[in-house]
């Protein structure tokens, strides 16, 4: 076990300001890629809802024929 001395002894090394930055700013850009992503995905899912439950009602209102070719 590290004691609160030994664990104060340790050196941190920190980037620059400048690469500080830099680092944020692609950390930044990559989460606003990753953001879009969502929402796209995000969308898509939501279209299919829309054409299942569309296609649900219209299969229950007969307005297609969703049997089975082999038992008709």
């Amino acid at each position: 076990m590290l004691s609160q001395e030994q664990i104060g002894n340790f050196s941190i090394l920190l980037p620059e300001e400048s690469e500080q930055k830099k680092i944020a700013d692609f950390l930044d850009k990559q989460q606003m890629e990753f953001d879009k992503g969502i929402d796209i995905v995000t969308r898509q899912i939501e279209t299919l809802r829309e054409y299942r439950t569309a296609l649900i009602s219209e299969a229950v209102t007969g307005k297609i024929d969703v049997r089975d070719e082999k038992y008709k």
